[in-house]
């Protein structure tokens, strides 16, 4: 956040290489842990089904989440369409191609688009409600806490079941 009311924020560098960062990561995330299934002979449908509660969104849900949220970002301040996809995934190769679409697709807009984004209304369209924001109030208090909700909770649903993974795996580097 700018520290005066001079200073301005540069919503590009406050989004999309934070985005694109954890997408890389959780593709790495997502090798290990079918590395690991492969290893302990455990069947791909039990970990992408796999959850923390019983009333949670199962892993591959996660997944789908994490990639609306990224695109969700970097289409509303970067001022360009959102594209939709279908969460139809049922296999890691099909979360991988997920999870690349998005990175190519956050990586497609242009940072020229975000100029201004930090003031330009958000909203967004829920079944039961809308919601408004400026952009910064989205970024900051909707779009990247949402974000990694879910990169942290399909992170911890494959901590939980087992996949050998640690701290330096989700902050990545």
């Amino acid at each position: 956040m700018p520290e005066t009311a001079n200073e301005a924020i540069n919503m590009y560098q406050a989004s999309v290489p934070i985005v694109l960062r954890a997408l890389t990561n959780l593709k790495t995330i997502l090798g290990k842990a079918e590395a690991w299934a492969g290893e302990k002979n455990v069947k791909e449908d039990a970990v992408l089904n796999a959850r923390l509660a019983l009333d949670m969104l199962p892993f591959s849900k996660q997944i789908q989440l994490v990639s609306d949220n990224a695109k969700g970002i970097a289409a509303r301040l970067g001022n360009v369409e959102n594209p939709s996809y279908a969460d139809d995934e049922k296999t890691f190769a099909e979360l991988h191609e997920r999870l690349q679409k998005t990175i190519d697709f956050v990586n497609s807009v242009p940072q020229a688009g975000f100029e201004g984004s930090e003031t330009r209304q958000v909203v967004i369209k829920f079944p039961q409600r809308t919601m408004e924001f400026t952009g910064l109030s989205y970024l900051t208090g909707f779009g990247l806490p949402n974000f990694f909700f879910h990169y942290t909770t399909a992170y911890a649903i494959l901590r939980h079941s087992g996949v050998p993974l640690g701290k330096p795996d989700y902050l990545g580097g």
